[in-house]
């Protein structure tokens, strides 16, 4: 290939880039940077007031580039941004995978890309593809269809063609897979200890799916592998973008990094090196903004991929695959046929939801007898989910029971407080994951002692079933809490 002027080259490292931004509009930066030839950037909760805003905030965005890729982290289960504010109106992929009916995570799917391709989002960062084979895993958890590969994988292809059929571009992520581990990638670097064997049994079955299913794109984890590369993190080893995803797995499409501002790379390597070491490894997309939503970051990674270039360190051809790989998802969004919304799109989700719930009492007899008192333990949240993002009981079951009461509590601080003000009325503790906390644990434990008539609501990934009723959502969507409130106090639905 002939040496690009300097302008192009520029608008190849820009064209490769996603970066996020501050605010309900676009800056005036960003606005800018899409004329000069950015080729997508990525929505947070921040972003997001509404689907109207969200709709003429896009507007805005394709006014400066018509064929911008608009990207979001829309897995609508605990990690929403579109819903950031209410709680998704949707079950996640624990509840689709525990309810294990892939036409309907198909059907949903197709909902939640028609949802996307309304408000102008043709690319969404889901799903995720981990088989979740660690319980204790911190970031992936309830984000996973569950612990079976071939259960994953028929979701993940079930959801792919779902989204991709409304038009949005599907992501299957987080490759070559994340749910084995204790560590969240946000704040080290984990590692996955599985021989080449187990992870072809396990961790990479998803993603074969994936790529049979035709999606557009892979999203790429910041984590080490030594059965594949004992050198480089996956998102920075051609070893596995390029030889095992590229080559020997075959897919096409666009590659595209998790955050790369994330401590798992950043912390190492720096925000610029790691986005020229990810582009030469195979990377064709890199996503930046979670914390660095600015303008000197988005021209600080350009003028150091056009540098490397210059200097030799990322070939020029590579640099050139990447921006075309862009630049087809693109083309693939602009011309892919959109659906409108469904209006009953909100019911449908709530009837997964309520299919999804398991009661290990089949004689518990519901409504509870009386106004509940709610004991919500509060976990740290997974770094993926949006904090402002709502979940638990007590808002749902006070607008089904006006008379609810309860505390929420961070650690076992307060507990008999609580316990004292819960009686005379029915109890409900609320949980999340307790088996990752053993403060929680304790914590519910004093509580069934005290009051074993409790009913225990799991809005995590089900361990050891816990008191006399125990009910899992399989997630804390608003669709999950709504649900089960709907059974505690025997509401009746068409």
């Amino acid at each position: 290939m002939d040496a690009s002027t300097g302008v192009d080259l520029g608008r190849m490292a820009d064209a490769v880039l996603q970066p996020g931004f501050v605010g309900k509009e676009p800056p005036t930066w960003l606005r800018r940077r899409l004329a000069e030839g950015l080729g997508g950037v990525v929505l947070f909760a921040r972003n997001v007031v509404d689907r109207d805003q969200v709709a003429e905030l896009t507007a805005a965005l394709r006014a400066e580039k018509p064929d911008v890729i608009v990207a979001i982290d829309e897995e609508a289960g605990d990690v929403t941004r579109i819903d950031a504010h209410t709680g998704s109106p949707w079950p996640g992929n624990l509840a689709l995978g525990a309810i294990d009916d892939p036409a309907l995570t198909r059907e949903i799917a197709g909902h939640i890309g028609r949802d996307l391709a309304a408000v102008g989002i043709t690319f969404d960062y889901a799903p995720d593809a981990d088989v979740n084979n660690d319980p204790n895993n911190p970031v992936i958890g309830s984000r996973a269809f569950g612990a079976e590969p071939e259960r994953v994988a028929r979701h993940t292809a079930a959801w792919i063609a779902g989204l991709q059929g409304a038009g949005v571009a599907a992501c299957a992520k987080h490759f070559p897979g994340h749910g084995n581990t204790s560590v969240d990638s946000h704040l080290d670097v984990p590692l996955i200890k599985a021989g080449r064997a187990d992870l072809d049994a396990v961790e990479l079955v998803p993603f074969r799916a994936a790529i049979t299913a035709g999606v557009q794109a892979v999203m790429s984890a910041h984590m080490r592998v030594p059965a594949l590369d004992p050198d480089f993190p996956a998102t920075l080893s051609y070893k596995i973008m390029t030889e095992l995803l590229r080559g020997e797995l075959g897919f096409d499409g666009l590659i595209v990094t998790d955050g790369i501002e994330m401590r798992a790379i950043s912390g190492r390597y720096g925000l610029a090196h790691a986005t020229v070491l990810a582009l030469a490894a195979g990377a064709d997309a890199i996503c930046v903004g979670g914390d660095h939503a600015d303008e000197e970051t988005a021209v600080m990674l350009r003028d150091a991929i056009v540098a490397a270039v210059r200097s030799g360190e990322l070939p020029e051809e590579r640099l050139a695959d990447a921006a075309a790989r862009v630049a087809r998802l693109a083309a693939w969004s602009v011309a892919a046929p959109k659906i409108a919304r469904d209006p009953r799109a909100n019911e449908i989700g709530l009837s997964a939801a309520r299919r999804a719930l398991r009661i290990t009492a089949p004689d518990a007899t519901f409504p509870l007898a009386g106004a509940p008192y709610v004991i919500e333990f509060q976990p740290q949240l997974n770094m993926a989910i949006a904090p402002e993002t709502p979940w638990g009981l007590m808002a749902p079951l006070s607008e089904l029971a006006p008379a609810t009461s309860g505390a929420t509590l961070a650690s076992e601080e307060g507990l008999p407080a609580a316990l004292h003000a819960s009686v005379g009325s029915p109890l409900v503790l609320v949980v999340r994951d307790p088996h990752r906390y053993p403060w929680m644990t304790d914590a519910l434990n004093a509580s069934l002692a005290v009051r074993p008539d409790a009913v225990v609501v799991e809005m995590g990934v089900p361990a050891d079933p816990r008191g006399e009723v125990h009910i899992a959502t399989f997630g804390a969507t608003a669709a999950a809490g709504r649900a089960v409130a709907e059974l505690l106090v025997g509401h009746r639905f068409a």
